[in-house]
């Protein structure tokens, strides 16, 4: 915990140093003084709000995550499902060095995320459609790209990315404002008063917040390809994620709530690439097939005939 506030803070400074430097860089310090702005106060009340709301949403996460989902976390399994998918979670929670994860499923069709503001105290969820129609080599697959994302962290990562970029848009947007606003005579500035200038703002702010949307997904795409390679490597090789994101792009998907579709498995394909935030399915099963991971199958694979919850015999137990 002490090094992810050290992370946190120590971003939040190389923020403030950069957008400074940069001001100073190209003059804009100065004018900003002349027009009667405290840029240095600006700045920082930028970056105050630009973190809050990112660090805030990463500390509440697993708890926005289970109610807007309806997660039921699996405290005491009973069910023979259950057992083997706590089972299979600590496997990969071990390969992966990180602490068990709290183990959750939720209603919905298929698919899964990961979340949790600190790396040992995550979340990863299933949905009941993935379960049912995923075999278990495939839905092994699955967690181990969520266990990726945790080993990874980039939970806390996204959020120091949406931090930044949170305190570059608060922040031009205000700077663009005063520069527009300082090119109209003083009795345009007088009849507008401030209401022009607030709305100036405002326009300035969706206009800059679309480009940080465009920079947060492209990050978020560049962080599913990595979580695949993770997966490929937690599993011995790429064969078994290419089945489970092949057999994905077979089934139903239905998007996650809007505050958690980036920590999915899969999301639904933009209007425009630019603003999803997972690659289509064809890219990453390409990544995957590019030669550049170890394809030796795993020492020690579940047996993927008859779906997750085949017949299971008295002699032979697939949880053993």
């Amino acid at each position: 915990m002490i090094k992810r506030i050290g992370l946190f803070l120590c971003v939040n400074f190389v923020v403030l140093m950069t957008i400074g430097f940069l001001l100073r860089v190209f003059g804009i310090d100065r004018w900003l003084t002349a027009e009667g702005i405290d840029y240095t106060q600006l700045l920082v009340f930028s970056a105050i709000f630009g973190f809050a709301g990112s660090f805030i949403s990463l500390m509440m996460s697993k708890s926005i995550a289970k109610m807007s989902t309806g997660a039921r976390t699996i405290t005491n399994p009973q069910t023979q499902e259950e057992i083997w998918l706590v089972r299979t979670v600590r496997e990969l929670s071990e390969a992966a060095g990180v602490k068990m994860p709290e183990v959750a499923v939720y209603p919905g069709s298929a698919n899964a995320f990961a979340t949790g503001a600190f790396r040992d105290e995550s979340l990863v969820a299933v949905s009941t459609g993935l379960m049912q129609s995923m075999t278990r080599a495939q839905i092994r697959a699955v967690l181990a790209h969520e266990m990726s994302h945790v080993k990874n962290g980039d939970m806390v990562t996204m959020t120091l990315v949406q931090g930044i970029l949170n305190t570059f848009v608060f922040f031009f947007a205000r700077v663009a404002a005063v520069f527009l606003n300082s090119s109209k005579n003083d009795n345009e500035r007088r009849r507008s008063g401030g209401i022009g200038y607030y709305f100036t703002v405002q326009i300035f702010e969706i206009v800059f917040g679309i480009l940080a949307s465009i920079i947060a997904c492209a990050f978020s795409r560049h962080r599913e390809y990595r979580a695949d390679a993770g997966a490929a490597e937690l599993l011995g090789g790429p064969q078994d994620m290419i089945e489970a994101l092949k057999a994905l792009g077979t089934t139903d998907v239905k998007p996650l709530p809007s505050e958690m579709k980036a920590f999915g498995i899969v999301d639904l394909p933009s209007f425009l690439e630019l603003f999803s935030t997972h690659p289509p399915l064809s890219e990453r099963i390409k990544a995957l097939s590019g030669g550049n991971m170890p394809l030796n199958p795993p020492k020690k694979k579940p047996n993927p005939s008859g779906g997750l919850f085949g017949s299971v015999s008295s002699n032979h137990s697939p949880w053993n």
